[in-house]
């Protein structure tokens, strides 16, 4: 076995999850933007994960080497949805009618996509820790 690609695919996951714990801040840190640099109303993200290509190009027709490889992030994405209208005459960006337009982010689904990408993150870590006590036992045996 090679220990080498489970500290990779760990590593990669590890990776993918610290970045959606980015993402989940920075939508939560908006959550009541109405207006930014761009002009209208804070559009909440999103991370998009995909399967790791390998470029090594030896590997390229052996698909059980090939499909270890772990995950990375294709794309991060804004989140198209209706804004949530707020009625406040007296806030700065509210319209004619007197509602302010304010970003669709439920903060409760974000503390549950953080709460999972933690998980996911912790899950991580053990593997990592489970293959460094694997490869210390081996090179035990080799010893003896």
């Amino acid at each position: 076995m090679n220990y080498f690609s489970a500290f990779e695919i760990a590593a990669s996951g590890m990776d993918v999850q610290r970045h959606t714990l980015d993402i989940v801040a920075l939508n939560l840190a908006n959550v009541n933007t109405t207006r930014t640099a761009e002009g209208g109303v804070y559009k909440p993200l999103k991370v998009v994960v995909g399967e790791k290509i390998n470029t090594d190009f030896s590997l390229l027709f052996d698909s059980v080497k090939r499909s270890i490889g772990g995950v990375e992030i294709v794309d991060i994405q804004q989140v198209e949805g209706e804004p949530n209208l707020v009625f406040d005459p007296s806030h700065p960006d509210a319209n004619e009618s007197g509602f302010v337009a304010f970003p669709d982010i439920n903060p409760v689904t974000e503390m549950v996509t953080l709460m999972k990408s933690k998980r996911a993150y912790e899950a991580n870590v053990k593997v990592i820790n489970a293959a460094r006590a694997m490869t210390l036992r081996a090179l035990e045996i080799g010893a003896n």
